[in-house]
């Protein structure tokens, strides 16, 4: 038996079809969109190494090899592709400065452990519990505060060259609302295009960086070979600051559920099939398998990819055998030093442009979910998870100890979060509230349902 009917004739999707999992068009076609899936998730997988110091070839290869596990433990039920997770880059930067690339990849491993921990508990229990634990207030506030946490860094890539990033910035958004359809959808990736080629303009390739062996970006893609196997850097899990960094990290694995348990759900409706929402608990095994191995060999942490759902919902096509194409597409990018130059040779304007942008983006993503989910601010204790933990983490707070141990500013407004919404919410049953509050502050039922039930 085939792993993939072919729908209808192989060449076109009927306006009021979708081609299922499970199916897919002819080769050709399947290629082409497969391909499109790598341009779609590549704007935001490449940022993240470059942001955080890791091997682009090597988050590449570890994205593809992750995707390809992710199809082969939902069993092809599933299509999505596995890319860069941008909650692991404020973890990331503050761990590497603690104790360095080491214990940075340490605390990507712990997070992939930890992560396909919880998913055979999904897998075992059902997901009703993960929608208390983490309902809409409380995710909101979690993607959120990680968004604008990085303002910071955005600021301080913006500052080498203020000129170079405005003009970025500019031509980022521009893209995002000229555009429609799969060219609005990549807007960040058109944008460090159309940035790149201005920094080259203005002569900003040929000055020697630091950063690149006081290599100028041009002299970096000229001594690159072609072909070559990414570099492989592991973790440390014996320095004392590895420990304390590690703890940075724990705010990521709620991010991560968020996303897989949203991904899985979108698309159980975007095909129709509610029995697609019984992979919840493979998606989280698989990414937490994938990010574990990518944190083994020096490759950033995975995650599903919105970019990805777009690209399905415009083209109907939600065939595994596309992501198939799309996995073994990057991993073959990933074999090119030369490629991978190119990407490291991105001025820091023009990621000072794009990431004002992007973390910006990513808070307001947290912002969205409290749209979307109707959660209700006249309630204090929803005002106060969210106010108290925005606060914290954008004003960097952070507990030092000794021999290097710090909790950062994300940690510690989690942890705020998670203890105000629930330690209210527990009181206020308590309480069992009379007349003065008719309505008490019962808990948020699952991300998507009524919010005042």
């Amino acid at each position: 038996m085939p792993l993939w009917k072919i729908h209808g004739n192989g060449r076109t999707v009927a306006p009021d079809a979708v081609v299922r999992p499970d199916e897919r068009l002819n080769w050709p076609a399947t290629i082409a969109i497969g391909v499109q899936h790598v341009v779609a998730m590549f704007g935001a997988t490449f940022l993240v190494p470059i942001l955080t110091g890791f091997p682009v070839p090597t988050t590449l290869l570890f994205s593809g090899v992750g995707t390809i596990l992710f199809l082969l433990i939902t069993r092809n039920k599933l299509p999505s592709y596995l890319g860069s997770s941008f909650a692991f880059i404020a973890p990331v930067t503050a761990a590497t400065a603690v104790g360095g690339t080491g214990s940075a990849l340490a605390g990507i491993v712990a997070v992939g452990v930890l992560l396909a921990i919880i998913g055979v508990v999904v897998h075992t229990a059902g997901v009703a519990w993960v929608d208390r634990f983490l309902p809409p207030v409380l995710a909101g506030t979690i993607v959120a505060l990680i968004g604008f946490n990085l303002a910071g860094a955005a600021h301080n890539n913006f500052a080498v060259s203020p000129i170079t990033a405005t003009v970025t910035l500019t031509l980022t958004i521009l893209f995002a609302v000229v555009f429609r359809g799969f060219l609005g959808r990549i807007s960040i990736f058109l944008g460090v295009i159309a940035g790149y080629a201005f920094a080259a303009f203005r002569g900003e390739l040929n000055i020697p960086n630091p950063l690149l062996g006081d290599k100028t970006p041009l002299q970096l893609i000229d001594d690159a070979p072609w072909i070559g196997f990414p570099d492989f850097q592991f973790p440390n899990f014996v320095e004392p600051s590895t420990w304390s960094a590690m703890a940075m990290f724990l705010p990521v694995v709620l991010v991560l559920i968020a996303e897989n348990v949203g991904h899985v759900r979108g698309v159980a409706t975007m095909v129709n099939d509610p029995k697609i929402n019984e992979n919840t608990g493979k998606a989280l095994i698989a990414d937490g398998i994938s990010t574990t191995l990518a944190g083994f060999f020096g490759g950033s942490g995975t995650t599903t990819y919105g970019e990805n759902i777009g690209v399905m919902a415009s083209t109907r096509v939600y065939s595994t055998a596309a992501y198939w194409v799309a996995g073994i597409t990057a991993i073959l990018l990933s074999m090119s030093p030369k490629f991978g130059a190119v990407i490291n040779s991105v001025p820091a304007g023009v990621l000072g442009g794009v990431t004002t942008a992007l973390y910006g983006l990513i808070g307001v993503i947290g912002v969205k979910i409290w749209v979307d989910n109707k959660v209700d601010f006249s309630r204090p204790v929803n005002q106060y998870t969210a106010a108290v933990a925005l606060i914290v983490a954008v004003g960097g707070f952070a507990i030092q100890g000794e021999n290097g141990f710090e909790l950062g500013g994300i940690v510690i407004a989690t942890v705020a979060a998670i203890i105000i919404y629930h330690g209210g919410n527990a009181i206020a049953r308590l309480r069992k509230t009379g007349a003065d509050d008719p309505k008490p502050l019962a808990a948020v039922g699952p991300i998507g349902g009524d919010p005042e039930e």
